[in-house]
């Protein structure tokens, strides 16, 4: 069964380790990641920062031990797209990544940690690939997994329930300013109590959030142990 894990390495044994402790306030990430193909391994990457954080970005990129080339392609003032070269250390990772076939959906760093969403065509693909990084000496953990059933909704670390409801909500103008329906009228329509339906909006929302800004990291930055969706409602 296709799995998608949310796995999480140390800066210093991937990409840009001196450009991320040489500025505080950046985030990094993988525009388009090539699953297949030696040519070109993760070329496109967006920097985003405040203006002072962005200043020296050019000369630390220039001089940062795992860029080969780097050329800028946009600059926002406080975004700028860059297509990169790395050297060989950096597309090892990248390698073991996908050497089971896997495909790299997400990948990107805000300073001590690399996090990447991966798409592995079945759970021995992970457990293969897990095991072969930490044989070649790589911190790689695994934070979440979700598997791909029947739907898409596995995807976002929703449950079935929790994907109808939001469906649901939306094609009903939940979401709309204004509304064009109300909890009262989405809880009779999936007859369920209105608090219930609050709770699995407030769960869905949730994994929704956790998704889109953080991969399996605590307030502090650290590194958790993986956990799998809340499966109950």
């Amino acid at each position: 069964m296709s799995t998608i894990a949310e796995l999480t390495i140390p800066t210093d044994e991937f990409a840009l380790r001196e450009t991320l402790e040489s500025v505080d306030d950046i985030s990094v990430e993988i525009e388009r990641v090539v699953a297949h193909g030696p040519d070109s391994v993760m070329p496109y990457l967006w920097i985003s920062g405040d203006e002072s954080s962005m200043a020296n970005i050019d000369a630390l990129l220039e001089d940062d031990p795992s860029v080969d080339e780097a050329d800028l392609l946009t600059d926002l003032d406080e975004e700028r797209l860059y297509r990169l070269n790395w050297i060989d250390d950096v597309t090892v990772i990248v390698h073991i990544l996908t050497e089971e076939k896997a495909t790299v959906l997400q990948a990107a760093s805000e300073g001590q940690w690399w996090q990447f969403r991966v798409l592995f065509p079945e759970r021995e693909s992970l457990a293969n690939t897990y095991d072969f990084a930490r044989e070649q000496g790589f911190s790689l953990d695994i934070q979440k997994i979700h598997q791909l059933e029947e739907g898409r909704e596995g995807r976002y670390g929703l449950t079935d329930a929790q994907y109808e409801t939001l469906v649901s909500a939306l094609e009903g103008g939940y979401y709309e300013i204004p509304r064009d329906t109300d909890m009262e009228s989405l809880s009779d329509e999936l007859d369920i109590s209105h608090q219930a339906l609050s709770e699995r909006l407030r769960r869905a929302h949730r994994s929704l959030v956790e998704e889109a800004v953080t991969i399996g990291h605590d307030e502090n930055g650290d590194a958790v142990e993986g956990v799998e969706p809340d499966a109950t409602n």
